[in-house]
C-alpha cells in the first residue's frame, strides 16, 4: 500500500555550488565540496531516490515506476517510461553558465531532451539577479556576433530578484542564475542542458567548461524578449491562500501560505508534490504520517483517498501536480 513518501537527497558538486543547503536546510553535504544541485525526487538513469520513510524505506523511485506507476501517478502520465518530473534544490553561490534547454520540436535533432523549468527564489543576497530571454534589440546575427567577441552576456535581459519571486522558463528560453541564490526547480525530466558561455572559467578538473555554441543557436528562440517575473493571482482566506504560479500542460505549481494551525484538503486523482518553503508541516494520510522542515519534500501518491497538511507553524509550501 502506498503512502506519502519522503526520499533521499542525491547531492551534485558543482563549481558554481555552496554549502547553503545545510545552512539552509539541515542537508547533510559530503565535507569540503562545492554542493550546487540537490536532486530530491528523481527518476534519471543512475539517479533513482531512494525512499527514507514507511515500509517501502530503500526501495527507490525507479522501482515504483516499475511496479505501480498506475497507483503512484493516476492521470499523469510517464514520460518515456520515468517518473515525469525531476525536483531539485540549486545552490548558486557564484554565476552559472548562459545555457538553454531544447525546445521539443528541436530536442530529438539535437540529441538532446526538452527541458521546461520553473524557479522559485528560496534566498537570495542583495544584488541577486537572473539571466532571461534577450534584450529587445538582439537578432540572432548580433547574438552570433557578441559571442564570437566575448560579449555575449549584453544580450540577455537580467532581472534583479528576491525571495519570493518565480520565473518560468519553457524549452528554448536562454537564461543563468546569477550568483547568491538559492533556488527550488520544479522541472520536466530530462537533464540535457547546452552552454553557450561560461564566463571564461575551468572545471572542477581544472579544464575549461565543454560549450555547445551550435546546439545552443539551434534551440534558442529568437523572439523571447524581457520575459518577466510570474505575478499569478491569489486566492483562498485567512488560514489558506493559494497563488497560481504556472499552469503548463507538464506541470501546474502553486504557492501556498497556510495559517498556524489551519489544514487543507488533499484528494489526489493525479500524482501530487509538496515542497517546504517555511514552518512546520504535517502530511497525514490513512497510510502515514511526514513531518515536514523548509527544504522538504514529499510525494503524495495518486491512490490515496484523502490527505490533511496540517500547519504546526505558519507555513508555506509549493504545490506541485504533474500534467
Amino acid at each position: 500500500m502506498l503512502y506519502p513518501l519522503t526520499f533521499h537527497p542525491i547531492f551534485k558538486e558543482r563549481i558554481w555550488g555552496g554549502r547553503n543547503l545545510a545552512r539552509l536546510y539541515g542537508k547533510q553535504l559530503p565535507p569540503n565540496r562545492p554542493i550546487g544541485e540537490s536532486w530530491e525526487i528523481s527518476d534519471r538513469p543512475g539517479d533513482a531516490s531512494v525512499i527514507a520513510n514507511g515500509p517501502l524505506a530503500g526501495k527507490n523511485l525507479r522501482w515504483l515506476m516499475e511496479n505501480q506507476a498506475t497507483e503512484l501517478l493516476g492521470a499523469a502520465h510517464a514520460l518515456n517510461g520515468r517518473f515525469p518530473l525531476l525536483i531539485k534544490l540549486l545552490d548558486a553561490q557564484e554565476k552559472l553558465s548562459l545555457q538553454v534547454h531544447p525546445p521539443a520540436h528541436r530536442a530529438a535533432q539535437l540529441g538532446g531532451e526538452p527541458k521546461t523549468e520553473l524557479w522559485h527564489i528560496a534566498d537570495a543576497a542583495p544584488g541577486a539577479e537572473l539571466y532571461v530571454g534577450l534584450k529587445p534589440s538582439v537578432t540572432r546575427a548580433e547574438f552570433e556576433r557578441q559571442l564570437h567577441d566575448g560579449s555575449v552576456a549584453d544580450c540577455f535581459h537580467r532581472i534583479p530578484v528576491r525571495s519570493g519571486d518565480t520565473m518560468f522558463l519553457p524549452s528554448g528560453r536562454v537564461h543563468a542564475i546569477g550568483a547568491g541564490l538559492v533556488i527550488f526547480e520544479i522541472q520536466q525530466n530530462s537533464d540535457t542542458t547546452y552552454r553557450v558561455f561560461d564566463w571564461n572559467r575551468v572545471g572542477l578538473d581544472g579544464q575549461p567548461r565543454e560549450l555547445h555554441v551550435a546546439q545552443s543557436v539551434a534551440s534558442i528562440d529568437f523572439n523571447d524578449f524581457e520575459p518577466g517575473l510570474v505575478q499569478g493571482e491569489t486566492s483562498g482566506d485567512a488560514n489558506l491562500q493559494r497563488r497560481e504560479l504556472v499552469q503548463d500542460e507538464l506541470f501546474t505549481v502553486e504557492s501556498w501560505q497556510l495559517a498556524e494551525g489551519s489544514a487543507a484538503e488533499l484528494r489526489p486523482r493525479t500524482m501530487q508534490i509538496l515542497a517546504s518553503l517555511h514552518g512546520q508541516l504535517r502530511v497525514a494520510a490513512m497510510g502515514g504520517l511526514v513531518e515536514l522542515s523548509p527544504g522538504g519534500f514529499c510525494l503524495i501518491p495518486a491512490r490515496l483517498d484523502a490527505v490533511t497538511v496540517h500547519a504546526a507553524s505558519a507555513a508555506s509550501l509549493l504545490w506541485v501536480q504533474a500534467g
